[in-house]
């Protein structure tokens, strides 16, 4: 079984059209580890495109906040505004399906999904003591976090830590991380439409248990046209601006 692991698309679906492209007929399922919106300006064809593939879709902070669910005073005034216009635009039916989204973590196939940590969905992991919790505690030796937006993750054995850096070079679509049975890995996918590790291209992940594997890929796409659609919405210039950079 090869498992498509998306997160934090963030209604950029322009991303979401180049990295299934990149990804046809190299898996056999979907899962998203949430904040489908959030920042981009293709908030119903991003919740649409999730709800086509069939995706097992868990909740991320944007999506909460989005139906209502959490309170945005701790957000940034940026995303504050991309919040509020977002619950604008959602049509009822996408509004609905994000408020009954599930709470990570998610076991399927082998697989457990979160959004942030195990035992808190809304907690960034960027460190080996962040890391190690979830590391212990998932019901899995191999979990998938999103959140931070930032692709690599961890990995642990016997008290020792690895940190798995991916760096794929422009040019360069995808590397293959081979997964060791000996080992627990907590494992970021990436940000779809959101990038946040300075690479711009969209990232995404294909685990394949069963071949002990996981790809790790970068998608270049128009990220001109979709700042040029965020600039005609209204959105905070800097949300735009920030896609440039992938930071």
């Amino acid at each position: 079984m090869r498992i498509l692991v998306l997160s934090d698309l963030h209604a950029n679906h322009t991303a979401l059209v180049a990295a299934l492209a990149a990804a046809k007929d190299r898996w056999d399922r979907a899962v998203c580890l949430g904040d489908i919106v959030g920042y981009g300006p293709d908030p119903n064809e991003a919740v649409s495109a999730i709800r086509k593939l069939g995706a097992s879709t868990i909740r991320g902070n944007h999506d909460k906040a989005v139906c209502g669910l959490v309170a945005t005073e701790d957000f940034n005034p940026a995303a504050r505004a991309a919040v509020d216009w977002t619950r604008a635009q959602l049509s009822p039916d996408n509004l609905a399906f994000l408020r009954d989204l599930p709470q990570g973590p998610l076991e399927t196939d082998g697989l457990v999904l979160v959004h942030g940590a195990v035992f808190d969905e809304d907690e960034y992991i960027f460190t080996p003591a962040q890391a190690l919790e979830s590391l212990l505690d998932s019901a899995s030796a191999f979990t998938f976090f999103g959140h931070t937006h930032h692709q690599g993750g961890f990995s642990y054995q016997e008290s020792r830590m690895e940190v798995l850096t991916i760096n794929l070079p422009e040019g360069e679509s995808s590397t293959a991380l081979r997964l060791d049975p000996q080992r627990r890995y907590l494992l970021n996918p990436g940000s779809i439409g959101q990038p946040r590790d300075s690479d711009p291209r969209a990232a995404f992940a294909i685990a394949d248990l069963q071949a002990a594997t996981v790809e790790f890929w970068r998608v270049p796409y128009d990220i001109a046209g979709v700042q040029e659609r965020m600039r005609a919405a209204g959105l905070p210039p800097a949300l735009a601006n920030r896609l440039t950079y992938g930071r």
